[in-house]
């Protein structure tokens, strides 16, 4: 069988398309589909179910990709580290939230890089939780860490740890408010506090009303910014409240920079997944790593 066929059959399968498969692979669409029909010819089977958007593996191109994917996956990773048996370096494309992979994952990881470590070059992107597990299933990425758990077969995922989530303002909104407002109003208290969030839909701040106050927040962000260590820069110059992983702002919380504004009986919490395709911890590179995030967020939750 042509391992060229079965490149492109498992790209087919983890991009869910012929049209995303063949901007993956530098291809045009016809040749993918020329290349998925010849495979079908050879088997005698058809792969895929063609749909109006999309295609959807039939039983046997599942089986067929759960048994492919994972040798045809170490052969690229032959291929792209070369076959200098003096070379040990093999590189570890991780994928992730900006703040989490850059003050968590990547200061764990980076022991594996140096003189005394074991042969690792990494390669970070960063991203929202779909760019990262499609950059995955796609064979972008060789971990992904992300806050949805992947589904399917193609993605095997372990939980990592939790985060707990703070409401936090600069002290002198906190003495506006007064010691007992929240106990006394709830939610209501805080309408008047400008938000300081990553997004116009306010995702952190409107996942903890939701679990805290079982309520809806009822202002528009007064500063929009895409990194939570804006946010948190922002929120310590008085510019309003925030909702923030304690692991982020504990150092603040430390210095009296910012604030907590509640403290409920049980915080909001995120859980984060580390994800691998399917078979690929078998490649020794990606165990240690994967084994190495694990050690360090027993001190992470």
């Amino acid at each position: 069988m042509d391992l060229a066929l079965l490149r492109t059959f498992v790209t087919v399968h983890r991009a869910g398309s012929f049209t995303r498969a063949a901007a993956l692979l530098g291809l045009s669409q016809p040749a993918v589909t020329s290349q998925i029909r010849t495979l079908e010819r050879q088997l005698g089977r058809p792969l895929f179910l063609r749909q109006a958007r999309g295609v959807t593996p039939t039983t046997i191109g599942d089986e067929l990709a759960h048994k492919a994917a994972p040798h045809l996956d170490a052969l690229v990773e032959i291929a792209e580290t070369g076959l200098d048996e003096e070379s040990s370096l093999r590189s570890l494309h991780l994928a992730g939230p900006p703040e989490f992979t850059a003050e968590r994952a990547l200061p764990a990881l980076a022991e594996l890089t140096g003189e005394d470590g074991q042969g690792l070059a990494l390669r970070a992107s960063f991203g929202t939780a779909e760019e990262a597990l499609d950059g995955l299933a796609a064979g972008h990425h060789d971990l992904a860490i992300t806050t949805a758990r992947p589904r399917g077969p193609l993605l095997t995922a372990t939980t990592l740890c939790d985060e707990e989530h703070v409401l936090i303002a600069a002290p002198h909104w906190a003495e506006r408010l007064g010691p007992d407002a929240l106990c006394r109003k709830g939610a209501l208290a805080l309408e008047d506090l400008p938000v300081v969030e990553v997004h116009e839909s306010l995702p952190f701040v409107s996942r903890y009303w939701a679990s805290v106050f079982d309520a809806r927040p009822a202002t528009s962000g007064a500063v929009i910014v895409p990194d939570l260590r804006a946010v948190l820069a922002c929120t310590a110059t008085g510019a309003g409240l925030a909702v923030l992983p304690r692991y982020l702002c504990a150092s603040a919380l430390d210095r009296g920079e910012v604030v907590a504004l509640h403290h409920p009986a049980v915080p909001p919490l995120r859980t984060y997944f580390l994800a691998v395709r399917t078979g690929t911890l078998a490649l020794p590179h990606i165990a240690r790593a994967h084994e190495r995030l694990q050690q360090a967020a027993v001190d992470w939750s």
